[in-house]
């Protein structure tokens, strides 16, 4: 912000009774005007308590100028100001510009970053024991023998980790401290983390990952600079980027790594503790609210030097961040889609260059809008095309369904079976792909037709037979399977249509009865424990077939994988979403490549009624350009991105009529003769979610047009919406839905 610094810079304020502007974690235009009280210093950054209408939040000092128009007696001093330190100017600066880019409130953004208010202030220290040189018991039995030994280095332990290391009661420690031999001192709650240590050897490295590792570590420490690692599966892009980690960590900086899925975390964070000695932090929805308040801490003091975590993580405040990595940077789990819709594979890019540190992100499947950008020279292009192993990629055979299906009934066309019993007969594993999770997507009543669907969204329910209910995968909502048609009354009349991952368990258990068979999915019991046992298990053979959903998709190792059987390769491809052919295309080329990642001869078999489509033929032939080439033609000649921008516009409202006359509402005051489209309203494809009925306005513009400026102009002409009716504005969307 210009002038920023010739008003606050990041000095406390020197006049007693200042204004100041303070951002709150609410969604408003800016932020409010405070008094900072006599005996109280604050500087911008500085994270503090105010009072907020009948309530006090959390917010932090903010730059600029305060609101000078209020008048000052009217004005709310600031109640707390929270021992941790100032939110740094870098920080700050990307707050603002996630705010302006996505049109959200900063306060929300800021929202993103102050998690919790036990994250602020020092955790609170426990009480331990130490041994008093010299001191000695009168009476030395073995068990105080044994707490005395513990104690002769002159560490201090808590009592609880004293006596169970010991193996005494506590009542032994508390008879030494009577006796004068120990005494008590304050520890730490937590120890803090060990750093990763650089120096350890990692894997050798085949001359091309020398070459590649070696332009990113020439990069840390010398600013701004993003890099597309575009390796196909196997080919070690890992082991590469732990390089420039290393020298982050030899220089003394921090380095956040960024994951789609909370289920990869497990198998990376081994990864990672194999090359650098320790485990790094976590940050993601799984982990106990105290560990994330002491990763916070931590970052923000620099204690933690690695993050690893779900795209929340991008918004930690770090220290003396130098290095940020985005694996899997295709993946669409990086959009979120409420309260503030980001990017955070985009975002991530926005924060090395406003901080001045490299940014890494690494893909087998690169985006579109990545493999461009390296096109156009944004970004530096690094090239693995050959798996670090030397195995060759798998060959992938396409089964056309509408000739060499199945027999009714069946799911497994006979030539995909006849793979399978030979790799099982070899001692190999066979993964088995399907991205629908339950039992079959839709149940029906086969005497009146009735369908079950949700009773909140415009989504049919899923049997789940496992469970023993229908669900719905949008809201949650589920009800026991019934013995007989609620519609008729008909009892055994119910049938499922159609497989989901359950159903071709079943399938299998019937064509492979002694194969030791686990189907995995995100919606089964057991939570993400549940899912590290079960990565375990296929990793150490003990499984034969695997099924399951884009669970299974990306970023695992299984050492005996040679097989793998795309169920369904059409679906998603038919969906109306214009990145499906992308979405698809990245999805089964990454599923495909869990075959013979080690020791080569790995193999694919693609079911499919559509065996011409490009983006079939394109992963059969495996030219993964030939794809890219016609995808990015496509898009130009459309305007699409990244040769051109979207924004939705997304009315939500609990009755349908309602809706949608905010939403025509909204259209009709879009400003006239402006170089965009604007598409709709249109019923959203889910027309209803959580009983919320949706319509979505779609704005195509060119590249270089202000798409932000235009929809704050739009904006401004929008009535306020009324009777529980949203409009949410979601910049470049990645969901269609």
């Amino acid at each position: 912000m210009e002038g920023t610094a010739e008003i606050f810079g990041d000095l406390p304020f020197e006049n007693q009774g200042q204004i100041v502007p303070v951002l709150v974690p609410v969604a408003v235009a800016g932020p409010y005007s405070y008094k900072v009280p006599e005996d109280m210093q604050v500087r911008p950054g500085s994270i503090v308590r105010v009072p907020l209408g009948s309530r006090s939040v959390i917010g932090a000092v903010w730059d600029g100028e305060a609101d000078k128009s209020v008048n000052p007696k009217k004005l709310k001093s600031i109640q707390q100001v929270f021992s941790a330190d100032p939110l740094q100017e870098d920080l700050r600066r990307f707050v603002d510009w996630v705010a302006n880019w996505t049109l959200g409130a900063p306060g929300m953004v800021l929202r993103m970053v102050l998690r919790s208010e036990e994250a602020l202030e020092p955790e609170k220290q426990v009480l331990g024991f130490r041994r008093i040189p010299g001191k000695e018991p009168e009476r030395k039995t073995a068990a105080r023998q044994r707490v005395l030994d513990l104690l002769d280095d002159g560490m201090a332990w808590t009592k609880a980790g004293l006596s169970g290391a010991a193996g005494v009661s506590p009542s032994v420690i508390d008879g030494l401290k009577d006796h004068g031999v120990l005494e008590t001192t304050l520890l730490p709650a937590t120890p803090p983390l060990p750093d990763p240590d650089p120096t350890l050897p990692g894997p050798t490295l085949t001359d091309m990952q020398k070459e590649a590792a070696e332009r990113l570590v020439a990069a840390v420490g010398n600013g701004f600079k993003c890099f597309l690692i575009d390796g196909v599966t196997g080919s070690g892009k890992t082991e590469v980027y732990f390089e420039a980690l290393a020298e982050a960590l030899r220089r003394g900086q921090q380095t956040l790594i960024l994951l789609p899925e909370i289920a990869l975390t497990s198998q990376f964070l081994d990864r990672f503790e194999r090359r650098f000695g320790v485990r790094p932090a976590e940050w993601h929805s799984q982990v106990p609210a105290r560990r994330r308040e002491r990763t916070w801490r931590g970052v923000a003091n620099g204690e933690v030097k690695v993050v690893v975590g779900a795209r929340s993580a991008l918004f930690l405040p770090f220290c003396s961040l130098g290095l940020a990595i985005v694996d899997e940077e295709h993946d669409g789990a990086y959009k979120q889609d409420d309260r503030v819709p980001y990017n955070a594979r985009d975002m991530a890019v926005v924060r090395g260059h406003i901080t001045g540190f490299p940014v890494i992100l690494a893909s087998a499947t690169p985006s579109v809008e990545s493999r461009v950008n390296a096109q156009l020279g944004r970004y530096d292009l690094i090239s693995l095309p050959e798996r670090a192993s030397g195995a060759a990629m798998p060959e992938l055979v396409g089964i056309d369904m509408r000739t060499d299906g199945p027999e009714r009934g069946r799911w497994l066309a006979p030539s995909l079976v006849k793979a399978m019993q030979e790799t099982l007969t070899a001692g190999n594993q066979v993964l088995l792909f399907l991205n629908r999770r339950g039992y079959a997507p839709l149940t029906l009543c086969r005497t009146c037709g009735h369908r079950f669907h949700c009773e909140n969204c415009s989504a049919w329910l899923v049997e789940h037979r496992f469970r023993g209910r229908l669900v719905c995968h949008h809201c949650g909502y589920s009800q026991p399977i019934p013995d007989k048609c609620p519609e008729c009354g008909k009892p055994d009349s119910l049938v499922a249509c159609g497989p989901g991952v359950e159903r071709i368990g079943e399938d299998v258990a019937d064509l492979f009865p002694e194969a030791r068979v686990l189907v995995l999915s995100s919606d089964l019991p057991g939570g993400t424990e549940r899912i590290k046992r079960e990565m375990d298990l296929i990793e150490r053979g003990e499984v034969d077939i695997v099924i399951g959903t884009q669970l299974v998709a990306k970023g695992h190792n299984f050492p005996l994988m040679t097989l793998v059987g795309v169920i369904d390769a059409d679906l998603g491809l038919a969906n109306g979403d214009p990145r499906a052919a992308e979405k698809t295309f990245q999805l089964l080329a990454q599923v495909t490549g869990r075959a013979g990642r080690i020791n080569g001869g790995g193999k694919g078999f693609l079911q499919t009624y559509n065996p011409d489509q490009p983006v079939i033929q394109a992963l059969l032939s495996g030219n993964p350009e030939s794809f890219y080439d016609v995808e990015i033609e496509s898009r130009e000649h459309a305007g699409l991105p990244p040769f051109g921008r979207l924004a939705a516009l997304v009315v939500s409202g609990p009755d349908r009529v309602s809706a949608e006359s905010y939403a025509r509402h909204v259209v009709s005051v879009a400003p006239v003769d402006s170089p965009v489209s604007i598409l709709g309203p249109a019923e959203a494809a889910m027309a209803q979610v959580r009983g919320r009925f949706r319509f979505r306005i779609l704005v195509i513009a060119r590249r270089g047009f202000d798409l932000q400026g235009f929809l704050r102009a739009w904006l401004q002409r929008v009535n306020q919406p009324k009777n529980n009716i949203r409009l949410q504005v979601d910049i470049d969307p990645q969901s269609f839905m």
